[in-house]
């Protein structure tokens, strides 16, 4: 199985009137994540499912990836909030649903999340190394069996600029 790990696009400021869940995309970040969208397309990137955390600015990136053609499927799941928790998610949402080995899933979240993700799935461990840019993308490729925890492939870390 392959995890596409997506940070969402650029976002309003933190503002006190302004929840963070709601902040939503900037006209510059919409247009960036349009831009990174529309270059995975000409790739021929195409996801099983796109997964998003319910916070506004993860679900308009979401959004923008189904608009450019990349997946027909969208869900979201609060595993990919803030305190959205690996462990917690495999065990409750990925196993349950038992997907086949060739499986493209693309995850729509949140720094330092799921830079935290991707570690425990490449070094058993979330280290603080790896930085997701905004609109970035990681790829993991997990074993076909066994625990995926240090055991996993990073083969894609790209920041939006070498996209646009």
């Amino acid at each position: 199985m392959e995890l596409y790990l997506i940070r969402h696009g650029i976002a309003e400021e933190h503002q006190p009137q302004l929840k963070d869940e709601e902040r939503q995309l900037t006209p510059e970040g919409r247009q960036k994540t349009e831009k990174v969208a529309q270059r995975l397309a000409q790739l021929e990137l195409h996801f099983d499912l796109i997964l998003t955390s319910p916070l506004v600015r993860a679900y308009q990136t979401a959004e923008i990836l189904i608009a450019a053609g990349l997946s027909s499927q969208l869900e979201t799941s609060d595993h990919l909030s803030f305190d959205g928790n690996i462990q917690n998610w495999w065990q409750e949402w990925l196993q349950p649903r038992n997907y086949p080995q060739k499986t493209k899933l693309a995850l729509v979240g949140h720094e330092p999340s799921l830079s935290h993700w991707a570690e425990i799935l490449l070094w058993g461990t979330a280290k603080e190394s790896l930085i997701l840019k905004k609109a970035g993308m990681m790829g993991i490729k997990l074993p076909d069996d066994g625990s995926a925890w240090g055991r996993s492939q990073l083969f894609w870390l790209t920041s939006p600029k070498y996209l646009l």
